[in-house]
């Protein structure tokens, strides 16, 4: 083994970003140090010591990869040889047109095969300062601990970006009432029967609706600490933030009625519904869909307790909120991921300021290629922009606008115009096509390429 292949590549971080760089560089045939504080040093989110641990939703979202930026996503991973992609298709869960996983089995069947691999191991224990020597890549995601926070910050010269972020609760399957929810997902939509019913949804009246929202509204909520401000990411907002936007928020978002049936009652149209989405394999529990919250535990069981079909709900979880943080990767990053002004560092995952599962994993996925390349003496180009994965990291590390940098899923808005197509809602779906076939051309060439 030659003198580079012998060097190591050091990941802080054990979570989407840090397993899926790790599973790449040790494919490439580079050794692998995993540093992960957990479970010596918990969080509020972590329950395990598993890597690759979910703790917010189970769901990577769309699945589509024609037609969706993330679903587009999923196919240019796979391609890659993803390990997180690959094991949340041996854990995937009914849920409709998304990709949703068995999140306890398959984040252990992630750290299965990491341990397994000969040239990876696991360093229990928290880093707290940015390292001078060596290859490594900062994957801490969300919960970066407060030392090496300090760190980044005292290297960057800037404050410390943060924002806050829910997560949403969990109810026991038998405990809903089933003579009141029903199985369908919006618009039948799935291949199979059971995709067409992987959701549980509950009805409310106008009435109901409107003292859902009254009891919300006036719940106690987590307090702030001196000092702190609360800048939510917009695609994971509280539930009760989205309802002082406006009473008919939530209507229009993740109590819409609409492409349901109610089973019981066809006729009747429902003013409201709250969705359930299927949490792991047994179908024992399943999480309110979109109901992240920073309402306190007692406000939460009462008010949730107020949705039809919820009135005798056990909860397997409640809802929380935590610092999320990340850095103003568009002034700190180079287009290789790495830390301008110590080259050595790389950033991946949502720290850079990429928001979702996915997203994270696919930073991951990038920055292990791109730092096995550079410890093989390869000089390895950035990915085409006009790929998903491409149009995510350009978005970052250059793309956005430094002054007003927020945390951002993938979409075709980061896209480059395809020539020779019209805009507007009429040719959207060609539009989407367009893109999708270019950038599964344009990643395949470049993944075939040295």
């Amino acid at each position: 083994m030659s003198r580079l292949m012998t060097q190591e590549l050091h990941i802080v971080g054990g979570g989407m970003a840090g397993s899926e760089a790790a599973w790449q560089a040790a494919q490439m045939g580079i050794n692998v140090v995993i540093h992960e504080m957990r479970p010596k040093v918990e969080t509020f989110a972590h329950r395990t010591g598993n890597l690759a641990e979910m703790v917010c939703s189970n769901s990577f979202r769309s699945d589509d990869d024609e037609q969706n930026a993330v679903g587009l996503l999923h196919w240019e991973m796979r391609a890659a040889g993803s390990l997180i992609m690959a094991t949340a298709d041996k854990h995937r869960l009914p849920a409709g047109g998304a990709l949703a996983v068995d999140r306890d089995p398959f984040a252990q069947s992630v750290t299965d095969a990491l341990l397994a691999l000969p040239n990876v191991r696991v360093e229990e224990g928290e880093i707290t300062a940015l390292p001078e020597e060596g290859h490594w890549i900062i994957a801490t995601g969300p919960l970066t601990s407060a030392g090496l926070g300090a760190a980044i910050q005292a290297e960057t010269g800037a404050e410390r970006l943060a924002f806050f972020d829910a997560i949403a609760p969990i109810v026991y399957a038998e405990s809903i009432d089933m003579d009141v929810a029903w199985m369908q997902s919006r618009y039948d939509k799935g291949e199979t029967e059971a995709e067409q019913k992987a959701y549980l949804n509950c009805p409310m009246t106008k009435d109901q609706y409107e003292a859902f929202i009254d009891a919300l509204l006036a719940a106690d909520k987590t307090e702030f600490h001196e000092g702190e401000t609360a800048g939510y990411f917009d695609g994971c907002l509280p539930i009760e933030v989205m309802a002082e936007r406006g009473r008919e928020t939530l209507r229009h978002g993740p109590m819409k009625p609409v492409g349901l049936t109610n089973a019981h009652k066809p006729d009747e149209k429902a003013y409201a519904v709250v969705q359930l989405r299927r949490d792991n394999a047994l179908g024992t529990l399943y999480n309110i869909v979109g109901f992240q919250t920073k309402m306190k535990y007692g406000a939460q069981t009462e008010v949730f307790k107020m949705i039809p079909g919820l009135e005798n709900a056990s909860f397997a979880r409640l809802g929380g909120i935590h610092r999320n943080t990340f850095i103003n990767s568009p002034t700190l990053l180079d287009d290789q991921m790495r830390l301008r002004s110590k080259p050595n560092i790389r950033f991946a995952g949502q720290v850079t300021g990429v928001e979702g599962y996915v997203e994270s994993a696919a930073m991951g996925l990038l920055a292990g290629r791109l730092a096995a390349a550079e410890l093989l003496g390869q000089t390895r180009a950035r990915a085409p922009l006009n790929t998903a994965m491409g149009a995510l990291v350009h978005h970052i590390t250059g793309g956005a606008e430094a002054k007003t940098f927020q945390p951002m899923n993938v979409n075709f808005g980061l896209f480059q115009p395809v020539d020779g197509l019209k805009g507007g809602r009429r040719g959207r779906k060609d539009r989407y096509k367009a893109y999708t076939d270019r950038a599964k051309a344009d990643w395949t060439e470049w993944l075939a390429t040295p």
